[in-house]
């Protein structure tokens, strides 16, 4: 069983248009922090998570997509379902709902004919109210299009896939879930390639390419890829210890995915807190690093096979 520090985790899935969110609801007095070092990126609220900005503006859910930029529309559809509820930051008219959001191209398989919108937001905000039970991975949510090893070109690609990893010590609680959507591979902690740009014999392409590099004209447009991470703690961080814990979230990403923060991914790891133990900031952040490489290793190990694109689940 997947402990996500107190957060709920809600899939919507559309399978046969190869796309899909996913939503991660806060409880009451979680403070968030977020990284973008790709260079490509879609996103919402992303400024007002900077360590710069009062620590009064608490997150109410955080929405992870498909549909690149179009997808942001279900970012409304989480929005009302959290004010129906009257949650949000407080103001003199009404609460405001912080719903933070980034997105993946997952438009390749489905030409983009089919987009997450308001609706799917709400779908995956009724999904993660009513979770019981373990929290499905692979080709689900935000994760049900994603495609990794592209670093070859799109005929050595495999599925990537959504996956997350809770790790414990004592009271404290660290976990992470990530949409795999890289254009590197992804590696095993010894850094034996787990999923990635195969060869036509079954091998892998970086057996005689440490590089991982194969001309320009072998690499997909810069902004078609992605890994989104979710780390969540709930031991008591300040706003500005939550920035640091993004970047050892990105180390991560690093470890896991070769190459990673290419000017072709735009690489985003969001951290939050639900402060409720006391702990070593230290502890927490090397937690993160472990639980982030584990969650973009789990995303590919639970993807199975679409449109003619293996994936190792079969």
């Amino acid at each position: 069983m997947i402990d996500f520090a107190g957060i709920r985790i809600g899939h919507v899935t559309y399978a046969e248009q190869f796309t899909g969110c996913t939503v991660f609801l806060c409880p009451d007095g979680t403070l968030g922090s977020v990284e973008v070092r790709g260079p490509a990126p879609g996103s919402r609220e992303s400024a007002l998570l900077a360590p710069d900005k009062p620590d009064d503006k608490e997150v109410d859910a955080v929405l992870l997509t498909g549909g690149s930029a179009f997808g942001l529309a279900a970012a409304d559809g989480v929005m009302r379902w959290l004010a129906e509820r009257g949650i949000g930051h407080p103001t003199l008219i009404r609460p405001v709902p912080i719903v933070p959001a980034a997105v993946v191209f997952d438009m390749g398989l489905s030409g983009g004919a089919f987009l997450p919108d308001a609706s799917s937001g709400y779908a995956a905000c009724d999904a993660a109210d009513s979770f019981v039970g373990e929290i499905d991975q692979g080709n689900v949510g935000a994760g049900t299009g994603v495609l990794v090893g592209k670093w070859a070109g799109f005929q050595h690609m495999m599925k990537g896939g959504f996956g997350v990893s809770s790790m414990q010590v004592g009271e404290v609680v660290v976990a992470a879930a990530a949409v795999v959507n890289a254009v590197g591979d992804i590696v095993n902690e010894d850094g034996t390639v787990l999923a990635g740009a195969r060869d036509f014999d079954g091998g892998w392409m970086a057996a005689n390419n440490a590089l991982r590099y194969a001309g320009a004209e072998a690499l997909p447009p810069p902004g078609v890829n992605t890994t989104l991470v979710v780390v969540a703690t709930n031991a008591i961080i300040s706003r500005n210890e939550l920035a640091r814990l993004t970047h050892h979230a990105h180390n991560g990403i690093a470890i896991a995915v070769r190459p990673s923060h290419t000017r072709h991914d735009g690489d985003t790891a969001f951290a939050l807190s639900t402060e409720q133990v006391a702990a070593d900031v230290n502890l927490v952040n090397n937690m993160a690093v472990l639980a982030v490489s584990e969650a973009i290793r789990n995303g590919v190990r639970h993807a199975t096979s679409i449109a003619g694109i293996p994936g190792l689940a079969g």
